[in-house]
């Protein structure tokens, strides 16, 4: 009884911090109110929470109850006991059931999805082992349970992935060995969910299924985002193993997809080969993805040839997404693309044929690319912005440098006369043209509005290295 009046209380003070027309005194009151909540008695603050999640409650209620429940387990699980653990770990998986109707809003999905990583996270691999054979079955229930699981197991590497001070050391390496341990039952499943929900949405499109289709989209695009999250960190052989790059692979030519499915790609590309893995897994996996990247680009690159007017402003956000991943492929594993000199002049033409891209955003990407190969490899490293699997020091450090050397001389034998020549007119024209009245034909030329690009003098000056290199 006195958990339904506090959780009346609550509904109240939500809805009275979230009324635009409260007044401040009332908001600032409201506030108080739920943050004494939070930090007092914290079985009042358990059973008050789950009732504000509960579907008969407002959205807004909801989404706030959850929010208090995820503050419980990140910040006070450890005044639970055992028993009282193991009940709120069931009673959270059980809320899952709450939020798989057609119509439910996604942000409740996804908040119900965090919280049962969050306490899966707390709990370990224990809970998780536990919770599995169940996962694995509301997996199969459909493609709303589907893309629920989906969501949780994005969530469950949270804490390896995006930095946390809350959490210590100790505790981080705790679930980043319990999940590399767990990576044999996560790494299959999203394979088969992203395989079997691929198939059933070309099936209820074929039949005109089309609220039927869109759910298995979703549950998709929520695999690709729980798979870009393992991408991060999990080992590319592993990936790779159990079919992952060959499943984005087959999606880089949906639109609906492409553009996850890219992402995964190019966070696996910034990545560079640790010392301690199997090199002719790990060379074979990457060269793999060059093969598929290069597939996809040399299609673009005709058809913007050929018919640039009949590309949308998607197929070009597409593109760039493409070089990007090119760019870091050929920063940070230059050693798969140098195993074959005829693929390799491949890549190279490529890159040059974005350089010599009408659009700025693609030349700019591939204005990268050339810096790392024609500038010595220190000052390289600085321009690829990429990440590595592990962090370099000592021996590893001079071998990194040795081998970056080489790649670097060996790409230089490849590139002709004919192509620095290219680089070279390109360059000129768009150092020496900032205006866009001034502008010929169909080059794009600098724009203030580039995100991220910086201004046109530090472009220029990036030409001006490519120049000097």
């Amino acid at each position: 009884m006195a958990a339904d009046q506090a959780a009346v209380s609550a509904v109240a003070a939500i809805s009275a911090v979230m009324d635009w027309r409260s007044s401040p005194d009332a908001r600032a009151a409201a506030f108080a109110y739920l943050e004494s909540i939070k930090s007092g008695d914290v079985r009042a603050l358990v059973s008050t929470s789950f009732l504000l999640v509960q579907k008969d409650q407002a959205s807004e209620i909801r989404l706030h109850g959850f929010k208090m429940l995820q503050h419980l387990v990140r910040f006070r699980w450890e005044e639970l006991n055992v028993a009282e653990r193991n009940e709120f770990a069931n009673l959270t998986v059980n809320l899952i059931s709450e939020v798989v109707g057609p119509h439910e809003e996604w942000a409740l999905k996804s908040q119900t999805a965090a919280l049962v990583a969050e306490v899966v996270r707390r709990e370990g691999v224990s809970l998780w082992n536990t919770l599995f054979p169940s996962i694995v079955s509301l997996s199969n229930s459909g493609p709303i349970e589907a893309e629920l699981v989906a969501m949780i197991l994005r969530w469950l590497p949270e804490d390896i992935t995006v930095h946390n001070e809350d959490l210590e050391g100790d505790r981080r390496r705790t679930l980043l060995r319990g999940l590399t341990e767990s990576l044999s039952q996560i790494l299959p499943l999203l394979y088969s969910l992203l395989e079997k929900h691929f198939v059933a949405a070309l099936s209820a499109h074929t039949n005109q299924q089309m609220e039927l289709a869109k759910q298995h989209v979703g549950t998709i695009t929520a695999v690709l985002n729980a798979v870009n999250a393992y991408a991060e960190w999990a080992p590319v052989t592993d990936i790779a193993k159990y079919g992952l790059i060959h499943g984005c692979g087959s999606l880089l030519s949906y639109s609906d997809f492409r553009l996850h499915a890219c992402e995964f790609f190019k966070v696996i590309c910034q990545r560079k080969r640790p010392a301690d893995v199997a090199i002719l897994e790990y060379d074979a996996a990457m060269s793999n993805i060059f093969q598929l990247l290069m597939k996809i680009s040399q299609d673009f690159l005709v058809r913007s040839r050929m018919q640039p007017s009949a590309i949308d402003e998607s197929e070009y956000e597409f593109a760039m997404c493409i070089c990007e991943t090119m760019v870091a492929l050929g920063s940070s594993n230059m050693q798969c693309i140098l195993a074959d000199g005829a693929r390799t002049l491949h890549f190279l033409q490529q890159m040059l044929e974005y350089y010599q891209h009408y659009r700025i955003s693609l030349h700019f990407q591939s204005l990268l690319f050339w810096l790392v190969v024609l500038r010595e490899p220190a000052k390289a490293k600085s321009v690829a912005h990429v990440s590595s699997d592990t962090p370099t020091s000592g021996n590893s450090a001079s071998t990194g440098g040795s081998s970056t050397e080489k790649e670097k001389k060996g790409v230089s034998t490849l590139i002709t006369d004919e192509i620095y020549s290219t680089i070279l007119d390109v360059t000129f024209k768009r150092m020496l043209k900032r205006s866009t009245s001034a502008s010929s034909g169909l080059l794009e030329l600098w724009s203030e509005e580039l995100e991220g690009k910086s201004d046109f003098s530090n472009y220029r000056a990036k030409l001006v290295c490519l120049v000097f290199s």
